[in-house]
């Protein structure tokens, strides 16, 4: 945010037309701005979807055992960015019973997205894991392509994502905007850096869950490999064949064990829910 000053003048016509020539500039900027921004339909989530998913985490020494919970929701924001409408999606997850004593977990995270572009304005990370802690906030400037962050500031690419906004971007997305190789590329911003991940469609499954069989695509992201992904394709994802493109199971093979994230409660979904075969 630029500085602002205060200084005495004089009142007179001429800084009446100063003041009027200054408003004028500022209506006139606002929708330059907002041409720069592309126009991406979305027809996947809207006003109050809320979803909780349940994480377990199985290995050789546990067992499968109940890891956490993570709630996600979506609401309109009540501030406005570059005087457009956005979402404020809001991402929580904590560890639950014996996983508090050896790792907890406590994380939140905001990503205020616009309604027409489907892009990031803004990321909030309240990360607690563990003796690790990580607080940021990462604005957004689109028609600079760049991203400002507590500690630096990046160029970017052209309609780059936060982690947040990227899982609710190719909610939106069809089988007609991946490539003949049936992959997507998706560019988002992680701890001041830009990362490209490649998304594989990997076809059609009927999946149970105990919220019943659901006739769902299935897809793999490609994520980095190091400490804790042994794989650069470890995670195969799950989410709904209709226009919801509800992510219904998620399973990773970590170093030790793997992870499996399920839908357990849905509310206010946009679209009926025809992916839904039995409960």
């Amino acid at each position: 945010m630029p500085k602002k000053y205060l200084v005495a003048v004089p009142f007179s016509s001429k800084l009446l037309m100063l003041l009027f020539f200054f408003v004028i500039l500022e209506i006139a900027s606002g929708p330059v701005f907002a041409q720069k921004l592309r126009s991406h339909s979305n027809e996947a989530f809207g006003e109050d979807e809320f979803l909780r998913l349940r994480v377990y985490y199985t290995s050789m020494f546990t067992g499968s055992v109940t890891a956490g919970e993570a709630t996600i929701q979506v609401t309109t924001a009540k501030r406005k960015f570059f005087g457009r409408e956005v979402w404020q999606i809001v991402a929580e997850g904590r560890s639950k019973g014996a996983f508090n004593w050896f790792f907890k977990v406590r994380n939140r995270y905001e990503s205020y997205v616009d309604k027409l572009a489907v892009i990031p304005f803004l990321f909030v990370r309240h990360t607690r894991e563990g003796s690790y802690k990580k607080d940021d906030e990462v604005y957004f400037y689109p028609d600079q392509k760049l991203a400002v962050s507590r500690s630096a500031r990046k160029p970017t690419p052209e309609n780059v994502h936060d982690f947040v906004s990227a899982l609710y971007f190719m909610r939106t997305l069809n089988l007609k905007d991946f490539t003949a190789d049936s992959s997507y590329y998706l560019d988002f911003f992680l701890d001041d850096s830009v990362y490209v991940s490649k998304i594989k469609y990997l076809g059609t499954e009927n999946i149970k869950t105990d919220l019943g069989v659901f006739r769902c695509l299935k897809f793999a992201p490609m994520m980095a490999t190091g400490n804790v992904f042994a794989d650069a394709y470890p995670m195969f994802v799950w989410v709904t064949d209709d226009k919801n493109h509800l992510p219904i199971l998620a399973e990773t093979k970590v170093i030790v064990g793997s992870v499996r994230m399920e839908l357990m409660e849905y509310r206010n979904l946009r679209n009926p829910f025809t992916a839904k075969l039995k409960d």
